[in-house]
């Protein structure tokens, strides 16, 4: 082999070989940051029609989720800290951290919502309604504080049905906070949430946010909410 060949052969393998280097540093990178995903929804977008109409759970799931997904692995890949931990814990121990409380809230958040759902006109489990039964009196005392603490949560937020202590207590967080977040005023783990955030209501409902929390009790998933609750207690 000629001598120019040689050189020209060992520079196209050393760079080949540097390619490879950089894509598996990449790769191992990607990793050790736990960079997140955005969930696929377990049901089509038009699934909890007519309660939520399929145009609104496409730009929730597909524009304002996938945002709280990308901005929060852009937090991570910018601070090396935030490398490599489980959404829980930048949670718990970095929720100080706005672009961490408000995104990885947000993921947190509609992940368990969309799953929380499902379609058809959905009665609670036996269960579920001694459950509810035996915190409030009677289901349907349950709807009036769940609707009322919805209600009035101002601007944008959360209502919550969690487990404390083994019992059953309602509560609300504002924006995108969770139980997980200290001092978030959410107590207990949560079993049961609803998104009051106006891009989760306003194409349909506008400013009617009574008319949408109304409909939401059409599409609980009874089912999830009762494997949840059975999993705290």
């Amino acid at each position: 082999m000629k001598r120019r060949e040689f050189v020209k052969k060992s520079m196209v393998g050393t760079v080949a070989a540097g390619v490879l280097s950089a894509f598996g540093e990449k790769k191992k990178e990607n990793r050790a940051m736990e960079l997140f995903e955005l969930p696929s929804l377990p049901y089509p977008f038009d699934a909890l029609e007519p309660y939520i109409d399929a145009k609104t759970m496409e730009i929730h799931h597909g524009k304002h989720h996938r945002a709280y997904v990308d901005n929060l692995n852009k937090a991570i890949h910018s601070d090396t800290q935030l490398h490599g931990k489980s959404l829980e814990e930048l949670l718990q121990k970095y929720s100080h951290i706005p672009a961490i409380k408000n995104n990885g809230g947000g993921h947190w958040n509609h992940s368990m919502f969309w799953n929380i759902m499902k379609a058809g006109e959905n009665a609670p489990t036996e269960k579920m309604a001694s459950a509810l039964t035996s915190a409030f009196g009677t289901f349907e005392k349950f709807q009036e504080i769940f609707t009322q603490t919805a209600l009035t949560r101002f601007g944008s937020g959360w209502a919550w049905l969690c487990v404390k202590n083994g019992t059953l207590e309602i509560n609300s967080t504002v924006n995108q906070e969770n139980h997980l977040i200290p001092n978030s005023g959410c107590q207990g783990v949560p079993i049961l949430c609803l998104d009051v955030w106006e891009h989760a209501y306003y194409l349909k409902y506008q400013n009617k946010r009574i008319e949408y929390i109304q409909a939401f009790y059409k599409v609980i998933n009874w089912t999830e909410v009762e494997k949840r609750m059975v999993e705290v207690r």
